[in-house]
């Protein structure tokens, strides 16, 4: 656990400096920071998605689990938990932001395979040289998001607790399911959920990134369907 408490710290220095950063900002320059992130999100993003090598797989896991998210508002439960955090612990002039870098930096801290794999070399090896790795990353990233989107980055060191934390601790158990080719499609769904956040950070269409977490869920199933199913 003690890489993951790192990570989170690293989030959350990182978040600080980037709300002081945005403090400086007038709304021209506001506008350039969301528009580097937004682009940064994007070529991030590409880069996940391209690991992935099931493209059926890929595009199953992503309309079933956009369409099982819609249905149970993935997106509005977490705004909603977003905007609990934000009345309990941030100012009231942060607005919409606080629950959307709440949300969008979970999503971009967690989606990707060196959390996986890195909290599985925590667990059952002692090894932390991934997580602390993924550490000083995620720091420099939270910088950026958070002077484009506020304080609402900083409590998504949470959701990095809870899941880093929760793989480390289950490691010994989960460990045999978890394969390169699982890996690689976990990657690639995670790349195109950055993707979408990045899409938003541009003002190109507001998608509800939320609503496809579930697709991780069906990702996860259809790999460990594929030694039956020859055709995913």
């Amino acid at each position: 656990m003690l890489a993951t408490l790192i990570n989170a710290a690293a989030i959350i220095v990182g978040s600080l400096i980037g709300i002081l950063l945005k403090k400086g900002l007038s709304a021209r320059y506001e506008a350039t920071v969301f528009a580097a992130t937004g682009i940064i999100s994007l070529v991030i993003g590409i880069q996940m998605a391209l690991k992935a090598s099931h493209v059926l797989a890929f595009a199953l896991a992503l309309i079933i689990g956009g369409l099982v998210g819609t249905l149970l508002d993935i997106e509005g439960g977490f705004l909603k938990l977003g905007e609990r955090l934000k009345a309990r612990f941030a100012a009231k002039d942060e607005g919409s932001t606080f629950a959307y870098g709440f949300l969008d930096a979970s999503v971009l801290f967690c989606a990707g395979a060196m959390a996986i794999v890195g909290s599985f070399k925590a667990g059952t090896e002692g090894d932390y040289a991934i997580l602390l790795t993924k550490s000083v990353m995620d720091g420099f990233i939270s910088v950026l998001f958070a002077s484009a989107m506020g304080v609402g980055v900083a409590f998504s060191a949470l959701s990095v607790l809870v899941y880093q934390g929760a793989l480390t601790l289950l490691s010994v158990l989960v460990k045999p399911y978890v394969t390169e080719t699982m890996l690689a499609e976990l990657t690639g769904l995670g790349g195109a959920l950055v993707i979408m956040i990045g899409i938003n950070l541009l003002g190109l269409k507001k998608l509800k990134t939320g609503d496809f977490l579930p697709a991780l869920v069906v990702t996860v199933l259809l790999v460990l369907a594929m030694p039956y199913v020859p055709f995913l």
